[in-house]
C-alpha cells in the first residue's frame, strides 16, 4: 500500500503560496521601478494572469530546496517570484487561440477572453521580461555569482531548449504522431524544465555543493515527469469543474499522451515508481528533506 501525503503538507504549501502571492502583488502593483508608467490595462491583464490562482508549486520548490541547505524563504523570494512570472506568462500564451485555445484557466476566463488576444500576448511578454528584472533586483539576498548562474539557467529552461521548445513540440504533435520517447522528451521540456530549475535554483542560491545541486536538479526532473503524467491522467479521468480548465482537450486535439498510449493502470504504477526514485535521491539528506519527499508524493498522487 502506498504512503499518503502528510496532512500538514498542504498547509505548508498554502502558506508558501500566500508568500508568493503577496510578493507578486507588490511586484505587479505598478509602483516599482520595473513597472512605473506601464499602461493600466496591460498591468491589469498581467495581474489577471498571475494573481489569485494556482498552488504555486514551482516557488514552493525553490523555497524548500533552498531551505534544505540553510537558506530562508526571504532569500528565495526573488527567484520564486521570477519563476512564477515565467510560468504564468507561459499559461497566458498557451491559452491563446493560436496554441491550446482555452477559455478557462483556474476556473475563470483566460486572459485573452477577459481582455483580448493582443493584450494577452503583451501581458505574457511583460511577465517574461519582469522575471529577469526581479532576479536582477534580488541583490541583497543572492550572491552575485549565484544570481548570474540563476539568470543563465532560467534563460535556458524557459527558452527554446526548455519550455518554449517543448511547447513547439507539443503543437507539432497535433499533426505528427509521436512515439513514447518523443512524448517524454516533449514533456520534459514543456513542463519539466521549469520544475527542474526550481529545485536546482534553491540549491544554487543557498550555495550547495555541486553534487548536491546535481541531486536536486535530478529530483526536480523526476517531479516534473510526475507532474505532467498526473496532469495527463487527470485530463483523462477528471471533469472541467475539478480541473478549473477544459477536460479532455488533448484527445480532442489529437495529441497523444502516455496515459492514452499505455493506459491508466500503467500510469498509476509509473507515478509510484517516480515517487520512489525521487525519494531515493533525497536519502542522503535525511529528515531535512521530508517536505521535498511530501512534494513528490503530492505531485504524483493528486491524480490517483
Amino acid at each position: 500500500m502506498r504512503q499518503t501525503v502528510d496532512p500538514s503538507f498542504e498547509e505548508r504549501l498554502s502558506q508558501a503560496a500566500a508568500r508568493t502571492e503577496s510578493g507578486l502583488a507588490a511586484a505587479l502593483s505598478g509602483t516599482s521601478l520595473l513597472l512605473a508608467g506601464a499602461p493600466e490595462r496591460l498591468l491589469a491583464a498581467m495581474r489577471h494572469g498571475a494573481l489569485d490562482g494556482g498552488k504555486r508549486l514551482r516557488p514552493f520548490l525553490v523555497e524548500e530546496a533552498a531551505r534544505l541547505f540553510g537558506a530562508e524563504p526571504a532569500q528565495a523570494a526573488p527567484v520564486a517570484q521570477a519563476l512564477e512570472c515565467i510560468h504564468c506568462y507561459s499559461l497566458i500564451h498557451d491559452d491563446l487561440p493560436a496554441m491550446d485555445d482555452d477559455d478557462l484557466r483556474r476556473g475563470r476566463p483566460t486572459v485573452h477572453r477577459a481582455y483580448d488576444e493582443a493584450t494577452a500576448i503583451l501581458a505574457g511578454d511583460a511577465l517574461l521580461t519582469l522575471a529577469f528584472g526581479l532576479l536582477a533586483e534580488g541583490e541583497a539576498s543572492i550572491e552575485p555569482a549565484a544570481r548570474l548562474t540563476l539568470i543563465r539557467l532560467l534563460s535556458r529552461e524557459a527558452g527554446a531548449a526548455g519550455m518554449a521548445g517543448g511547447q513547439a513540440l507539443d503543437l507539432a504533435a497535433e499533426t505528427t504522431t509521436l512515439d513514447e520517447a518523443e512524448i517524454a522528451r516533449m514533456q520534459a521540456m514543456k513542463t519539466g524544465a521549469l520544475i527542474a530549475f526550481a529545485a536546482e535554483a534553491g540549491a544554487v542560491l543557498a550555495g550547495a555543493a555541486p553534487a548536491d545541486r546535481r541531486a536536486l536538479r535530478r529530483f526536480g526532473e523526476i517531479v516534473g515527469l510526475a507532474f505532467q503524467l498526473a496532469d495527463d491522467l487527470l485530463d483523462e479521468t477528471a471533469d472541467t469543474a475539478t480541473l478549473g480548465k477544459a477536460a479532455g482537450k488533448d484527445a480532442a486535439r489529437g495529441k497523444k499522451t502516455l496515459p492514452a498510449l499505455r493506459g491508466i493502470d500503467w500510469t498509476r504504477a509509473e507515478l509510484d515508481r517516480l515517487v520512489a526514485e525521487a525519494e531515493a535521491l533525497l536519502e542522503p539528506f535525511g529528515t531535512r528533506a521530508d517536505t521535498l519527499r511530501q512534494t513528490a508524493r503530492f505531485v504524483a498522487w493528486r491524480a490517483k
